[in-house]
């Protein structure tokens, strides 16, 4: 089991530079725990790209079909009190923006406060080395 930043499953369900290095990681281990937000901060990248012109109406279609079926087997760390206590310890911490800060206090959460027994995908410099800095192992898809 690995916590997945939305920033490293984005190219699972959009083609990018990362897809591959993402898809490796995934096959290695496909049991992914994410933050309650994931689905929708994808669906605004995807949303992003589209309005970029990056992405077609089939490809969007395409890429909202993966999430879709990605979500139905994800485990999703919920929202709570203790999420906020940790987000707003992390912000005094860590340079990292609100959102960030909200996905590495997930995966404290999921991580039963023992962060080293679980790995932090992303590829978000910033979460990257702030998760690592809370002494998780963390795979930067590459």
């Amino acid at each position: 089991m690995r916590f997945w930043d939305s920033s490293a499953i984005v190219p699972l369900i959009v083609t990018q530079p990362a897809t591959a290095a993402a898809e490796t990681e995934f096959d290695r281990n496909p049991a992914l725990v994410v933050w309650w937000s994931c689905e929708i901060e994808c669906i605004s990248a995807i949303s992003r790209l589209e309005r970029e012109g990056k992405l077609g109406a089939g490809e969007v279609a395409a890429a909202l079909g993966v999430l879709a079926e990605l979500a139905t087997s994800w485990q999703e760390v919920q929202p709570g009190a203790r999420i906020r206590l940790l987000a707003t310890r992390l912000l005094r911490t860590h340079p990292l923006r609100p959102a960030d800060a909200l996905q590495l206090a997930a995966a404290i959460v999921a991580a039963d406060g023992d962060p080293h027994t679980l790995p932090v995908v992303t590829l978000d410099d910033r979460l990257a080395l702030a998760a690592n800095k809370e002494g998780f192992p963390v795979v930067v898809p590459e």
